[in-house]
């Protein structure tokens, strides 16, 4: 689409389509326009126009988008320039105060980016972009709205400061937030506080909107201040601890005086719950703040104005029903609290064991409680955010252990009280009413959380009494569970089925574990107690009671209930997806241990499971409309866990192997005749997605050499040619549709996998090269077509293509470092099938943009570490490249060196290693060229020419890793240090530039310092590339990095220099 911006009403048809339009090819057209207009030479004139004739707030936004893009390119605009537009932005807003607010926040952005990237510019011996707070002070002596324009902008302006640019050098920005923290950040905290003050001082209106919108913004202010990165920590915010706030010593006079405190806790009580949130924010960053700030009676007398303010809080709890994410945090507190009891040396007594269980108690109460007011007023139930309730279940599971008793017998209390009222009403004839939805939903509370204080058992001390009350807990559920079964398929509840599915898993965990089996011993009889050795008397307890109660005498009784259980809700829940998904899941948990495996062997619903995995036993198995192919995942989890199974006792019988597979077996002649006949292609695009996700969980648990090859020679001999094909011929017809080609690509994958040398053949067997020749089809059949898809939007290029391209990759990868074929053999004998894969790998790649490559994670860790393999063994593949291909591979390679993904920069860095060792030990063997290497030589000569002619391309990536070496936080040094030899030793010359660069950016002070790390880095290292020598210089630049940071360090008063070394 060339667009020549000629007309205001072409700008606004343009910003219709970005914005709001729904057309998806006009808003990709528009999104193209937009980068054209960037671009072009008239993009600031082009600007102004939307911003002064515009007639819609997003002709005003586009403005602010393009000019945004503008200043943040690498290659800045000159800074007469610069100050030009941040002037007129602040005369415009000024002027038009009353613009829509993601327009006026748009516009304030840009100033800050420009405030920032040229913080530190100088013109007539003045920093010009400072004076930014000088001009934000004429905004706050206008109107209620200019003062609300002032605070963003300085709000703004706070968060860009503290915002990492992850494309510019990280030290860059330390340097530019370390001179904001210094000269400008405690000035604004304390303007922000003075307005606070002023708000105070006045009768609040809050039904003033301007007015709440300055406060809000202001304690906004404030909290960015509090929240900025002081000593450059970079703290995690996903992480649940609050970070210490590393105040600078200069706010401590703000922080002594008692009003800065009381302000914001007067703030909290006179404000309403939306702002009074952000003031109890802002207290908690208070509190926060780091304990070397003040002295010891300082720190007292600051701790005891905290406490008074949370004291006066508490008592006014009418706002906590404004937090309900405080449970989370709350019951942190606790658990911390009681699980540090038994390093507790005090002889003070704590109280733990006289609060803990009435948390324990408010938690279960007011959960149980909940249930009728969200059936009745019909809001969302917390049970359906089950990550929301593991979490806090996880967090009860060690509170609830302190005081064990009181917690049980409120439990079985309440359990009791509620399975009776739920067996009257199962037994009444209203069916089901307000009144039985109420009570399975108080049902499933207490399954969960019977669940959660068994499973408390592993995190807390625990005594035999304490593991009977488990067993009293615990009989109840598997009382319940009969109940439900015995009703099914009529009467059922998904709720407390997956609540069962979870205290099934907890008590698994506790009670049935490998780790437990060396103390478990079989309890016939409560009498045959006193006989068990008095290590095992704990796990005892808990079978006692079950004994006496449901005949459970053991563990081997337990999973002869957790069996028939699964095969139960795998018959009846068919239709739900998430209980079929949380019941296979809990069956692969069983699955894994060996000495479970042994004891599952022998029930007899495991043997049914073995000889019945058809959909006539199992409805999920089956390919009926009414399943969604996304619930076909949990059939490779299901076939996982059942293949376990079948392994135990399996041994090299092949009849038996034979016997398992028949139901595949059956389902694959299906899907042949049905091609054959060429009729209801719905279908066999279900059984053929049903049947690779099927033999992928089987070729998953299957990890020696035997299994395997049985599972290699059903495939690919008894049968052959007939499977593999219509596989590819599934993915040729289907190449469009990714739920059908992603499911067979990834079991081709896993076919591939080396594990365990499991497809380590014997040496009389071809049967490595076959499966590469029908994974070589396979892939270049999915590269071919899915070429022409041609381009494709941004919502849809990773589900429709990348996607399969990075599978393709990671099979193509296990096939290179699987070990098990001989790729010479291929070009000995004329098989293209080796030529055919790697081709098909370049034009898929040539289709992927270097940006796609690193945004995708799933794509660029499949992608570079085949590469890496391709560099490593496949050296004649890479040089025999057309050039402009082996530029865009180089290219990529240089690209992942300076990415955060420490798997993506180590692949490149290998792969960069391989690439320069073969190039130095060609030049090195120059003119030694007997005739037996003469295609070596070529394939050398090739390289090196390629080089000569792009000698930027590993000029580029030695400034890469020397930057990453010098300025960054550099994670994987070794791996960086070993190409970087080869490229000096290749480039001394740029090396040397490089070197002297670095060096006169620095004062003078510097530069000899400087000098003698660069000596000290090549100290002892030889011209050449052997271990010994790559070891010693990997030596010299770990103390190289340590001696030129300790060099470079700033005390933030020195003026700035260049310390970028690709600029």
């Amino acid at each position: 689409m060339a667009l020549h911006f000629q007309s205001l009403a072409e700008l606004e048809v343009l910003c219709t389509h970005l914005y709001i339009g729904t057309d998806l090819t006009q808003r990709i057209e528009a999104e193209k326009a937009l980068l054209e207009l960037i671009d072009s030479p008239e993009c600031l004139s082009k600007c102004q126009l939307l911003l002064e004739q515009g007639t819609t707030s997003y002709a005003q936004l586009l403005a602010a988008t393009c000019l945004s893009k503008l200043i943040s390119r690498v290659s800045p605009l000159p800074i007469e320039q610069r100050i030009d537009i941040r002037n007129y932005i602040l005369n415009y807003v000024a002027s038009q105060p009353k613009l829509a607010p993601f327009v006026i926040q748009a516009l304030i952005q840009v100033i800050a980016k420009i405030t920032k990237l040229g913080w530190f510019e100088i013109q007539k011996d003045q920093f010009v972009f400072r004076e930014i707070i000088a001009d934000v002070k004429k905004f706050l002596q206008g109107t209620v709205e200019h003062c609300i324009i002032g605070v963003i902008i300085l709000s703004e302006l706070t968060q860009e400061m503290n915002l990492v640019d992850y494309s510019r050098p990280s030290a860059k920005h330390r340097k530019i937030a370390t001179s904001f923290r210094d000269t400008s950040l405690k000035d604004i905290l304390v303007l922000a506080c003075s307005l606070l003050k002023e708000v105070l001082a006045k009768p609040l209106n809050l039904q003033d909107q301007g007015q709440q919108n300055l406060v809000m913004q202001v304690l906004k202010l404030v909290l960015n201040c509090l929240n900025f990165d002081f000593i450059g920590s970079s703290a995690d915010e996903s992480a649940d601890d609050l970070c210490t706030v590393q105040i600078p010593t200069a706010w401590r006079t703000i922080f002594l005086e008692p009003e800065t405190l009381d302000l914001f806790f007067n703030l909290y009580h006179s404000l309403p719950p939306l702002l009074s949130q952000l003031a109890l924010s802002c207290l908690v960053q208070f509190a926060s703040t780091r304990r070397s700030l003040f002295s010891s009676p300082e720190r007292a007398k600051y701790l005891g104005n905290l406490i008074k303010g949370v004291k006066r809080i508490l008592e006014n709890p009418q706002h906590w029903e404004f937090a309900p994410n405080s449970v989370h945090y709350l019951l942190t507190l606790w658990q911390r609290m009681v699980a540090s009891v038994p390093f507790v040396k005090s002889t003070e007594p704590h109280l733990l064991d006289t609060y803990a269980p009435e948390i324990t108690k408010a938690f279960i109460t007011s959960r149980l409680e909940s249930v009728a007011i969200v059936v009745r007023d019909n809001l969302d139930d917390p049970l359906d955010d089950t990550a929301t309730v593991f979490q806090q279940l996880e967090q009860l599971c060690t509170v609830s252990r302190c005081e064990y008793e009181k917690t049980c017998t409120l439990l079985v209390q309440l359990f009791d009280q509620n399975a009776q009222n739920y067996q009257k009403l199962l037994h009444s004839a209203s069916g089901i009413t307000v009144d039985m939805a109420i009570q399975e939903g108080r049902l499933a509370w207490l399954v969960y959380l019977v669940g959660t204080v068994v499973g408390g058992r592993l995190t807390y001390t625990s005594t035999d009494e304490h593991d009977a009350m488990d067993g009293e807990l615990s009989c109840r559920v598997f009382q319940l569970i009969s109940l439900m079964d015995t009703g099914l398929p009529q009467c059922s509840n998904e709720k407390i089925e997956l609540a069962i599915l979870w205290f099934l898993d907890q008590f698994r965990k506790t009670y049935v574990g490998d780790q437990l089996q060396r103390t478990s011993k079989v309890v016939r009889l409560r009498s045959d107690v006193s006989r068990v050795p008095k290590k095992a008397w704990k796990i005892v307890q808990v079978y006692a009671r079950m004994s006496e109660v449901l005949g459970i005498t053991d563990d081997n009784h337990v999973l002869e209930t957790f069996m028939t259980k699964i095969v139960t809700n795998l018959k009846y829940w068919g239709r739900c997806e998430p209980v079929i998904s949380r019941t296979l899941q809990f069956l692969n948990d069983l699955s894994v241990g060996y000495i479970l495996l042994k004891k599952l062997v022998k029930i007899d619903a495991v043997k049914f499971m073995l000889k019945n995995h058809t959909s006539e036993h199992f409805p999920f198995l089956g390919i009926s409309d009414s399943y969604s192919l996304s619930d076909f995942r949990c059939r490779t989890t299901f076939y996982t866990a059942l293949t376990r199974l079948l392994m135990v006792d399996l041994g090299e019988d092949e009849d038996e192997f034979e016997n398992f597979m028949l139901p595949l077996t059956v389902s694959f002649e299906t899907v042949l005749q049905i091609f054959s006949n060429n009729f209801k292609q719905e279908d066999v695009k279900r059984l053929l997605i049903g049947l690779a996700r099927d033999l992928r969980g089987i070729a998953f648990a299957l990890n020696t050499k035997t299994s395997y090859t049985m599972l290699f020679d059903w495939m690919l001999y008894k049968r052959y040619p007939t499977y593999i094909p219509i596989l590819q011929r599934a993915v040729e017809q289907w190449y469009g549709e990714p739920e059908c080609t992603t499911p067979i690509l990834k079991l081709m994958a896993e076919l591939m996998q080396n594990r365990s040398q499991r497809l380590n053949f014997d040496v009389s067997s071809p049967n490595g090269i076959l499966l590469f020749r029908e994974a070589s089809k396979m892939i270049c059949t999915y590269g071919n077509q899915i070429l022409s898809l041609g381009s494709l939007s941004k919502d849809q290029i990773y589900p429709m293509k990348l996607k399969g391209i990075s599978i393709c990759y990671s099979a193509l990868k296990s096939a290179l470092c699987g070990n098990y074929v001989s790729f010479g053999v291929f070009k000995l004998y004329g098989d293209n099938h080796f030529d055919n894969v790697l081709q098909a790998f370049v034009k898929m790649l040539l289709s992927v943009s270097h940006s796609d490559l690193l945004q995708y994670r799933k794509l660029s860790q499949s992608y570079y570490p085949l590469l890496e393999c391709l560099t490593q063994d496949h050296m004649s593949f890479v040089t025999n490249l057309e050039p402009p291909v082996l530029l865009y591979v180089l290219t990529s390679i240089s690209e992942g060196l300076s990415t955060l993904d420490t798997v993506v920069s180590s692949s490149c860095c290998t792969s960069l290693d391989y690439i320069v060792t073969y190039l130095f030990k060609h030049i090195a063997k120059e003119g030694r060229k007997p005739l037996r290497c003469r295609e070596a030589a070529q394939a050398g000569q090739r390289l090196l020419h390629f080089m000569q002619q792009n000698p930027e391309v590993l000029q580029q990536m030695m400034s890469v890793l020397m930057n990453t070496i010098v300025f960054e936080d550099c994670r994987n040094q070794w791996s960086v240090s070993r190409p970087l030899l080869g490229l000096i030793l290749l480039n001394e010359k740029y090396f040397s530039e490089l070197r002297a660069s670095l060096i006169n950016s620095q004062p003078l002070p510097k530069q000899e310092v400087l000098a003698q790390c660069f000596r000290n880095l090549m100290e002892g290292v030889e011209q050449n590339l052997s271990v010994k020598n790559r070891d010693r210089f990997t030596q010299n630049l770990s103390v190289f990095r340590r001696d030129v940071a300790e060099a470079l360090r700033s005390d933030g008063s020195t003026e700035p220099c260049s310390l970028d070394m690709m600029s």
